[in-house]
């Protein structure tokens, strides 16, 4: 069942999109959800046994958890709450509330609470492939934005970070893993440092296959190859100093309805780099002593806050202010200034480099509403507080961009590209096995939080990404390791015996050789073969027709040549020239 058409979906922008349905790979069921039809099962199988083999290798043990999660688990970690609306919820008839599962370190944790108590049985790694639900607002991309997804997760179980059989050295295998098997799938793919995001955790790498039409953005150092994502990716240092004599006295301007930077601007009549943009932060679980309640970042108004590097500056874990709450604290969101903390206590203010400079005559929120101001100077407006560590710190707290100075090397400038991702791996530490009360008696007979590692591949995300990253106008073109089959057999005239036979018998001698053959036996009318064949991207085509044969043998093209005429190879040699291009 292969239902090719000339059409695109409707709804479909990105070439995968638009080629896998086209190709007749996969047929929409709803929104975010996907029949696979017999080419797309048969690439994501082999995509599937890359993985087994890799991970099995890497001494992981394959399993299979349930989908659903019953949220009783969720809640001993906070999930329940931290993943919020993404998170697909039932109700069964006794009233029992399931989650299905987005990923499951709680399943195998408590799975793994009730049988491990030794530190002798660790470390462990464990994975299984699943599929796997997240109520996405707005499922876009086909494949690569779903609702349902098949998805191989692995956690690793250690008790210590350091050391043999430490996290460590579970991650590092793990990384290892999965540079084999993007490498065996034929990716063009860049390693970059992230942020953990929702899983929670400390260190963590995204495998991000190279593509134009790639939805993340990868900042990389062309001299040393650091690469990390925008939210992760580090900036250089910039030099920044808050002394410099003020252009003027502040001015009081009226900008009613307009707390966001476009409006502003235009309204004063400066750019976005002129001004200065505060975003309210709240600090949480840090009531002790002078602790700081409220995290203000300021940033230039060109640049965006990143709030993971807010968090690391401040040194105390924060959410973005609700709003009603901080203009019952006092706060004019949306108008608010650094100025802010000569009359509120408690606040923190952290100060990006790009913002940190004395010399510009800057303009600022008044911390009134309907009003801004312009000729804010820091050593004039905020005095000695500056040097107070207690109330001001220069940190680099926004996203990284194209141009700016390179962490890893002096002089360079990072330079942007785009990615997807296929891969993820984390170093979870202790959060989920604290939270469940997974302990295990180490050496001395003591009791300790296991440490735990986790690894994410995105089966079918894989798929999409082959395509976005590996196609051109006639349709897709497939590393040989996950193409659905190796070799296309055309025939011209099927009706004909000795063509028909010719077929079969090269066939079965290139399955004796391991190679996946599909033959086009349709009673179609060779354009719409050819066509078809572009399309559905198998990377060698062979067409067998009178004329071919007249020449002494068959048609041989490579997909990736992107011809419709090949080559004429005698029949005898067929097998092995497939094989010797195969490889």
């Amino acid at each position: 069942m292969i239902p090719t058409t000339r059409e695109a979906p409707a709804d479909a922008e990105l070439p995968s999109h638009i080629l896998l349905t086209r190709a007749g790979f996969i047929r929409r069921v709803g929104a975010g959800i996907y029949d696979y039809l017999p080419l797309a099962w048969r690439s994501l199988t082999r995509i599937s046994q890359i993985v087994r083999e890799e991970m099995n290798a890497a001494g992981a043990s394959e399993m299979l958890m349930p989908a659903l999660t019953p949220i009783e688990l969720l809640r001993e970690t906070g999930r329940d709450v931290e993943y919020g609306d993404l998170l697909f919820t039932v109700t069964d008839r006794h009233g029992r509330v399931a989650a299905l599962g987005p990923t499951h370190e709680e399943i195998l944790t408590e799975l793994m609470r009730g049988s491990i108590t030794s530190y002798k049985q660790l470390p462990l790694n464990l994975y299984q492939i699943q599929t796997k639900f997240r109520d996405e607002f707005r499922p876009r991309a086909g494949l690569l934005r779903c609702r349902e997804f098949i998805m191989k997760d692995a956690y690793s179980f250690s008790l210590d970070i350091e050391g043999p059989g430490g996290l460590n050295e579970q991650y590092d295998a793990m990384y290892r893993a999965y540079d084999k098997i993007f490498a065996r799938c034929g990716l063009d793919f860049t390693v970059v440092e992230a942020q953990s995001g929702p899983i929670g955790g400390s260190a963590s790498h995204e495998f991000m296959v190279n593509a134009p039409s790639g939805e993340d953005r990868i900042l990389r150092c062309p001299e040393s190859g650091y690469a990390a994502n925008v939210e992760k990716c580090e900036i250089g240092e910039r030099p920044w100093s808050f002394q410099g004599e003020p252009a003027g006295a502040l001015e009081n301007v009226h900008t009613p309805n307009m707390p966001g930077i476009a409006a502003v601007v235009g309204a004063l009549g400066i750019m976005p780099a002129q001004m200065l943009k505060t975003v309210v932060f709240e600090a949480i679980g840090n009531a002790e002593g002078d602790a700081p309640q409220w995290i203000l970042a300021v940033v230039r108004g060109d640049h965006d806050v990143n709030e993971g590097k807010v968090r690391d500056a401040a040194g105390v874990s924060i959410v973005l202010a609700d709003e009603k709450e901080a203009k019952a604290a006092g706060f004019a969101i949306g108008y608010v200034s650094p100025r802010v903390i000569e009359s509120m206590a408690g606040c923190l203010l952290v100060v990006d480099p790009d913002a940190a400079q004395g010399g510009v005559a800057w303009a600022t929120g008044a911390d009134e509403f309907s009003y801004h101001v312009k000729g804010f100077n820091w050593s004039r407006d905020l005095g000695q507080k500056l040097t107070d560590p207690r109330y001001v710190k220069v940190a680099d707290v926004r996203n990284a961009r194209a141009g700016d100075p390179s962490p890893r090397a002096r002089g360079a400038r990072l330079v942007e590209q785009r990615g997807i991702e296929v891969g993820h791996i984390f170093k979870l530490g202790t959060k989920y096995s604290e939270a469940m009360g997974f302990t295990v008696l180490d050496k001395d007979q003591k009791r300790r939080a296991v440490t735990m590692g986790c690894y994410g591949i995105g089966i079918s995300r894989t798929l999409a990404a082959c395509v976005e990253m590996s196609h051109d106008d006639a349709g897709i073109i497939w590393p040989a390791a996950v193409a659905p089959y190796h070799v296309l057999i055309t025939l011209m005239k099927p009706d004909i015996a000795e063509h028909a036979e010719l077929a079969g018998r090269l066939a079965d001698e290139l399955s004796a050789a391991g190679v996946d053959v599909l033959i086009d036996d349709r009673k179609e009318r060779p354009g719409v073969k050819f066509k078809d064949a572009d399309l559905i991207g198998i990377p060698i085509r062979l067409t067998i027709g009178e004329k071919s044969l007249q020449a002494g043998g068959v048609e041989f093209a490579i997909r990736r040549e992107g011809t419709r005429k090949g080559e004429i190879v005698a029949v005898e040699a067929v097998p092995q020239h497939c094989l010797d291009r195969l490889t």
